[in-house]
Order: C-alpha cells, then sequence, then structure tokens
C-alpha cells in the first residue's frame, strides 16, 4: 500500500487509515478481526480509533474499540509495525465533552491501558473546545509527548481558523503542533449553511490553510454509508445541493469508464489530488474490504480528476 507523509513529522504513513469505530461493538470480534488481518494483509498500517468507539451503540459504554485493538495486536504481535490512532475530546459515559488539560491526560492514560501500549503514536484533539483555553489543552498535549505517552498530535472537527491559533501557540511555546487534521469530507457538496453538528465538514478555506501550511488532510464519513452505491441508503439531505446531479453525473460517468463502482471513484480523487487526502476507510464485511483495497488499483488522469473537482461549479 502507497504511504503519504505524515504532515512535517517526516513518518509516512499508509494512504488509507482503517477506522476500527465499530470493531468490538456493532462488529464482532471474529469480523473485526478478519477485516484488520485483510487490512494488515494489503500494506496497511495506520489504524484510527477513539475513546468513545462506540458508547451509542446498544449493549456499549466506549473503549471497546481500543480494547479490541489492544487484544487482537497482542494475539498477532504487531504493534510495533503499526501507526496506532486514537481520540480524545468528545462525552461518554460519565465523562464531559471537553479538552482540559486533566480530561486529556486522564483519558490518554485511559486509552493507553486499555490498548496495552505505551505510546500513542498519532493523538487527536476529536472536537474543539472554544471553552477551555487552548493553551492549557496544548500544554497537556506536550507533557503527553514529553512523557513519551504520545508521538504526535493532532486535530478533528475544527476550523482553520482555530488551527492557525494553535500554531501560533505552538510555535511560541515550542509545544508539539497538530500535524493533521480529520473531518468530514466526501465527493458531493454540503449545502450552503448546512449542519453536521457536532461534525465539521472540511471547507474550502479550512483545505486551503492544511495545504499552505503542510497539515495532512484525512477524510471521514467519505462514502456516506453506502449512499452512492445503494437504493435504501438514501443520500443525506446537507449534500442534496444545487451541484448534486451535476456532480453525480460526473462520478457515475467516470465510474462507468473504468468499470468500477462510485465508491471506488472516490477513494481513488481523494488519494491521487495534490497533496493526497487519507480516506479513514471503514469495512464491516469482506465485500467492502474487497472493494475499497481494489480501488489502490485505479489511476485517474489529470482531466478526470479535474472534472470531478469541479464538476457542477
Amino acid at each position: 500500500m502507497k504511504t503519504v507523509s505524515l504532515g512535517t513529522t517526516g513518518v509516512d504513513v499508509s494512504i488509507y487509515c482503517l477506522g476500527a469505530m465499530y470493531f468490538g461493538s456493532r462488529n464482532d470480534r471474529a469480523t473485526s478481526y478478519r477485516m484488520l488481518d485483510r487490512y494488515v494483509d494489503a500494506g496497511g498500517t495506520f489504524i484510527d480509533t477513539a475513546n468513545i468507539y462506540a458508547w451509542w451503540v446498544e449493549g456499549f459504554h466506549g473503549g471497546e474499540s481500543e480494547t479490541l485493538l489492544g487484544e487482537w495486536m497482542r494475539e498477532r504481535g504487531n504493534r510495533d509495525r503499526l501507526f496506532l490512532a486514537s481520540k480524545v475530546g468528545f462525552q461518554y459515559g460519565d465523562v464531559t465533552r471537553g479538552l482540559s488539560a486533566a480530561q486529556i491526560e486522564a483519558e490518554c492514560d485511559k486509552s493507553l491501558r486499555r490498548m496495552g501500549v505505551d505510546t500513542i503514536d498519532l493523538y487527536y484533539a476529536h472536537v474543539d473546545d472554544r471553552l477551555t483555553p487552548m493553551e492549557e489543552s496544548l500544554a497537556a498535549f506536550d507533557r503527553l509527548v514529553r512523557a513519551g505517552k504520545v508521538r504526535f498530535i493532532g486535530a478533528s472537527n475544527f476550523t482553520g481558523w482555530r488551527l492557525a491559533q494553535a500554531h501560533a501557540l505552538s510555535e511560541k511555546h515550542g509545544w508539539p503542533d497538530y500535524v493533521c487534521l480529520q473531518q468530514r469530507h466526501t465527493y458531493l457538496r454540503p449545502k450552503l449553511g448546512a449542519s453536521f453538528d457536532p461534525q465539521l465538514s472540511l471547507s474550502d478555506e479550512t483545505a486551503e490553510y492544511c495545504r499552505v501550511n503542510q497539515v495532512t488532510m484525512l477524510a471521514y464519513s467519505s462514502l456516506l454509508s453506502g449512499a452512492y452505491t445503494r437504493a435504501d441508503r438514501p443520500v443525506p439531505d446537507q449534500y442534496l445541493g444545487p451541484d448534486a446531479d451535476a456532480r453525480l453525473a460526473v462520478l457515475r460517468a467516470v465510474a462507468a469508464a473504468h468499470g468500477v463502482t462510485p465508491n471506488q471513484v472516490i477513494l481513488a480523487w481523494l488519494t491521487q489530488q495534490q497533496p493526497a487526502i487519507i480516506p479513514v476507510m471503514a469495512a464491516s464485511t469482506d465485500d467492502q474490504m474487497a472493494e475499497n483495497l481494489a480501488a489502490l488499483e485505479i489511476r485517474l488522469t489529470e482531466a478526470e480528476i479535474e472534472q470531478l473537482t469541479t464538476a457542477g461549479a
């Protein structure tokens, strides 16, 4: 599997990041292990989880994904070959939403214990916290890095101007900087004024900030839970803007020209942009994993990438 640089860290990560949100909850142990094994067998090393996954599934409370990953890594003996990401900031159980220093440090220790590891390679601020001084949050991340509990930090659901504020503070104090941004992003554009609260969609302005400042972009919910290919999964209303039909027509035409699915074209479009956008790719069946991995073989022309990007403009 191709790799790309993670921000300015000098570290390369897989062009696909495997999202482990439902591993250990909605996806049982056998399914979760099989998806993880298939991803690793394809050359992938970048795995994404969070402390809250997946508290909203009936019968679960959060932490299940991290726990399953820890068990899988111990059984496979492969921790040293993986690049492991987790997150802090959203509420679950008796933990409130926020990025106070106490919460960041306590939740990091919980995640380390669940996964049975000494270090998290990439630790995200999962959501912005406007009530806690940014200095407090970044100083806490700095202590984690200095203690060897975290290698790098990233942001998720942040605006570009808040990333710029964080960068200025990190530069001033010599603290770690956010090296990447994980944001909601797909092929269809949100309607003007569309809300995904508490998630944030990747705006053009935030994307431009990331490009100029070498902040790697990662995209979650890129395939809209199958809405591009399944009749029983309607496209969310937030994406049904005036350009939706034109963009879908181009997407389907490019897919037909390559003899592949729209999902596969979206994954290729994300990863073949300059700079590449890393999809946080999810799969809960063998067919889904095979479809996603096969997209690695698609080669879009520069004209096709331009056509896809500008459709409906």
